[in-house]
């Protein structure tokens, strides 16, 4: 929301959920630490770049402690070298924090880079035609994506993607 503050932002479920104050103001510090951006607390989220809205995304997301979160392409508006560094800041949070990620993307590479697992939906009606184990090392860093393994891998899912769109 435009007219409140970044740590406002991210507190806000705490907030709907009537959390005391201190408890609030507790987790919300913890969630900006996790994600870089407590030096931005009291800023707007017009003064923030796309990258540091995205990490605010995420930390109101994680505020709540979920054991699950979805994501319906988080990056898709930002720049490729913003993208990459935000698909290496997820894997890192998600390390520490312990939760399952649903990611939906577009984008092989990214799939590629942050899954263990990829499903490809068919056209109309929607229906999973492959079910595919991403079988790279952990952890997954930017040195990753200069592997031939990550590209065959890249390769792969992208020709199986080709496939399912006439499937």
């Amino acid at each position: 929301m435009p007219w409140r503050t970044v740590e406002q932002n991210v507190g806000l479920s705490l907030e709907l959920e009537h959390a005391a104050r201190a408890l609030r103001a507790e987790r919300v510090a913890a969630m900006l630490e996790l994600v870089g951006l407590t030096h931005v607390a009291k800023r707007y989220p017009r003064e923030l770049s796309g990258g540091m809205k995205m990490r605010a995304s995420i930390a109101r997301a994680l505020v709540s402690r979920p054991r699950i979160l979805l994501l319906d392409e988080p990056f898709a508006a930002l720049d490729e070298m913003t993208r990459d560094r935000m698909n290496e800041e997820l894997l890192r949070l998600r390390a520490e924090q312990k939760w399952t990620v649903l990611f939906v993307t577009h984008s092989v590479a990214e799939a590629v880079f942050l899954s263990q697992r990829i499903v490809i939906l068919g056209a109309h009606p929607g229906r999973i035609t492959h079910d595919i184990a991403v079988d790279l090392p952990w952890p997954r860093t930017s040195t990753l994506r200069d592997s031939s393994a990550y590209e065959q891998a890249v390769t792969r899912i992208s020709r199986l993607l080709r496939g399912a769109q006439h499937a």
